[in-house]
């Protein structure tokens, strides 16, 4: 099985595209921020000092959005080769023979990516020491160093997350349909540990000022994980509420669509979620710190916290940006010949844009209420801490820019992609 998951790689290279982006984007920034590491090797201990804690939890969070990346990718490419799969079951390959085939191919995809990741990832290194430097949180004299940490990061975790993604995808090699209960439970666990970071922000962390960020800010990122955990029955939900109000051939092929694809278009979902959760929580959190803060003293440290801040989620976001794109492109290309059947059947190529358009506006929607509520793990308890009230003196405007954003990027892809896999005879593909 290593050998033909070799050939896939060889033979099939675009059905691997997704994932070796997710793992790239993962793998480039786990090494910029792993080579803070070696540079606080050669510098003062405070500088070092923030360095490392830079590198924790930037590397940290990054790693839980890469493994979740990475593995969304992998589940994608493993459903749309399910006719693959199958072909291998009747001639006689066992289900370990078919989850040896799938860690060959995310091990090597994982390796390959880490490798062509490094000159990026030296880069993002050189960014995050200037931006630490110009804050005055590290020393000017401080060395940049890519080294030992960075190498060993990006390979090691970049490897050992796909195989973990490998491992969560190759469940639906087996014959018989995989009950949900694992995800739902990694939902659970998700959710209440954005919970709990939740409570500790309204409570413990009542009145202890720009602190109260730290655990307000991992509320939202652990809610956003564990919603987007639940895409799928978040999906159907949404499209048993507006499914009715789409009208038209459009709107029917779009409802259809989504309730016999709802397993493949959740991972559209996880994407914007995501996106739309980080984003507006931190944006609204920093807006109810810098109002509270005026006209107060600030400890020392307030800098470093705002910066942490900032970068961290600033990658973070920008990564599951990229991941959104990435994602909805690959599960709108790999529709070629559902397309093509339509065609046959009579739809025409500018119903099935209407079509998919329809389904981009139930991911987009499922997507962005997921991540609005995800938000709300993060704004109000915080705002209750920070600033006793409930929901902050802020403008609309950012909450609108980030929708926006979502449905520029969903739209972008899926209709972008529709139109190109429908060029051409719909005999042809």
């Amino acid at each position: 099985m290593i050998g033909v998951a070799l050939r896939n790689l060889r033979h099939r290279p675009g059905g691997f595209i997704a994932t070796f982006l997710s793992a790239f984007l993962g793998a480039t920034l786990l090494m910029g921020f792993a080579s803070l590491i070696d540079t606080a090797a050669g510098t003062d201990a405070d500088s070092a000092e923030s360095l490392v804690t830079t590198a924790g939890v930037g590397g940290g969070w990054c790693l839980v959005i890469v493994v979740f990346a990475v593995t969304s990718t992998l589940s994608l490419s493993v459903r749309q080769r399910a006719g693959q799969i199958t072909a291998l079951h009747r001639i006689g390959a066992t289900p370990a023979q078919l989850r040896r085939m799938i860690l060959g191919e995310a091990a090597a995809v994982s390796l390959i990516a880490a490798a062509a990741a490094v000159p990026l990832g030296l880069v993002i290194g050189r960014v995050l020491l200037n931006l630490l430097q110009n804050t005055g949180q590290v020393a000017e004299s401080a060395e940049f160093a890519f080294g030992g940490a960075a190498i060993n990061v990006g390979f090691g975790v970049t490897l050992v997350g796909s195989l973990v993604a490998a491992v969560a995808a190759s469940r639906r090699t087996a014959p018989k349909t995989q009950r949900p209960r694992l995800r739902r439970g990694a939902a659970v666990l998700f959710l209440a540990a954005g919970a709990s970071c939740a409570t500790l922000t309204a409570t413990v962390m009542d009145g202890k000022g720009v602190d109260a960020m730290q655990t307000a800010g991992q509320a939202g990122i652990w809610a956003s994980l564990g919603l987007a955990l639940l895409a799928p029955e978040l999906l159907r939900l949404v499209t048993a509420v507006l499914g009715p109000a789409l009208r038209g051939v459009a709107g029917e092929l779009a409802v259809l669509a989504v309730r016999t694809r709802i397993r493949q278009l959740a991972s559209a979902v996880m994407p914007v979620l995501l996106f739309t959760g980080v984003a507006t929580g931190t944006v609204y959190m920093q807006a109810i710190e810098d109002k509270a803060a005026e006209g107060q003293v600030q400890p020392d440290y307030a800098q470093d916290v705002q910066t942490l801040n900032y970068v961290v989620v600033g990658m973070m976001t920008l990564f599951v940006a990229i991941m959104l794109v990435n994602t909805l492109i690959a599960a709108t290309a790999s529709r070629r010949r559902e397309f093509a059947q339509h065609r046959l059947a009579g739809a025409t190529r500018g119903q099935l844009v209407a079509m998919v358009a329809m389904e981009g506006l139930l991911v987009t929607v499922t997507g962005v209420l997921g991540g609005s509520l995800a938000s709300l793990v993060t704004i109000v308890p915080f705002g209750a801490a920070r600033a006793d009230r409930l929901w902050p003196e802020a403008t609309p405007a950012a909450y609108a820019v980030v929708v926006a954003t979502a449905i520029a990027l969903t739209a972008a892809a899926m209709i972008g992609t529709t139109r190109r896999s429908t060029r051409g005879p719909a005999t042809t593909a």
